[in-house]
């Protein structure tokens, strides 16, 4: 087999169309990132209408009390689940907080339901971020089968029959929370 050695014409032609490629893929990540959502921003999360039972989602809280979301029937009920690692969860968190606290008085509830972690773990975050609504705890992923999703944050609206009504993938602001969440409560 013969070995051609590159003329310094066609080595040098070969590396500028080298450097264009890099120089076009800079600039396509350049761009991608200038349009990417920014925290507190809209995060171009799609709800997905559906309807069937919500789960009784048997678990205990941060004070190790046993709930479970049968309890919350007659209630519009927003099922979160996070985790303290999980970037878009710590980014939704200030929404969700303000959501709630603006519609609990209309027979809203809102359920963080940790997934995998302690007590111990959670109970930093959830002061740090002067979260008022209730932790659950669910070091078994028993809500992310019961629910059947693996992807965090995932979320559930509950209506006041016990039906899920939505639910939705990845992080959210609370303009989405008032545009999707409030007609359900208003119900």
């Amino acid at each position: 087999m013969k070995q051609e050695n590159l003329s310094p014409a066609r080595f040098y032609a070969l590396l500028m169309i080298g450097v264009g490629l890099i120089a076009i893929g800079l600039t396509l990540f350049m761009w991608l990132r200038a349009i990417a959502p920014t925290p507190g921003g809209d995060f171009s999360t799609t709800p997905v209408e559906v309807d069937f039972d919500a789960p009784e989602l048997p678990l205990e809280d941060l004070d190790g009390k046993r709930v479970s979301l049968w309890e919350y029937k007659g209630s519009v009920v927003l099922v979160n689940l996070w985790a303290t690692w999980c970037p878009p969860c710590k980014e939704e968190m200030p929404a969700l907080q303000s959501f709630y606290e603006s519609h609990r008085a209309e027979g809203f509830v809102l359920i963080g339901v940790d997934q995998e972690e302690t007590r111990e773990v959670v109970l930093p975050f959830v002061e740090e971020y002067g979260l008022t609504f209730p932790i659950w705890l669910d070091e078994d992923y028993l809500a992310q089968r019961e629910f059947k999703t693996n992807s965090l944050p995932s979320s559930f609206v509950i209506d006041r029959g016990g039906r899920v009504r939505l639910m939705w993938v990845g992080a959210v602001s609370e303009e989405f929370l008032e545009k999707h969440v409030t007609k359900i409560i208003k119900e």
